[in-house]
């Protein structure tokens, strides 16, 4: 379940850093650069929201218990 949510949201992020125009801040031909720069921002991204949710969701659950017992 974690390995698959972290892979989820590293896919988003990757697909959602697309619509940022980073092409601006890059130098000129340094494409494989930019790639892992890419790369490494939605592992970034992704690994955080992931965590977060999971979270989220476990604090959720504790709290739950904690009113109900």
């Amino acid at each position: 379940m974690v390995l698959l949510s972290h892979m989820l949201f590293i896919f988003i992020s990757f697909w959602s850093l697309k619509a940022i125009r980073i092409e601006k801040w890059i130098k000129k031909g340094h494409i494989r650069e930019a790639r892992v720069l890419y790369l490494f921002l939605s592992i970034a991204l992704g690994y955080t929201v992931s965590t977060f949710l999971l979270a989220f969701v476990m604090a959720s659950r504790n709290i739950s218990y904690l009113l109900f017992q």
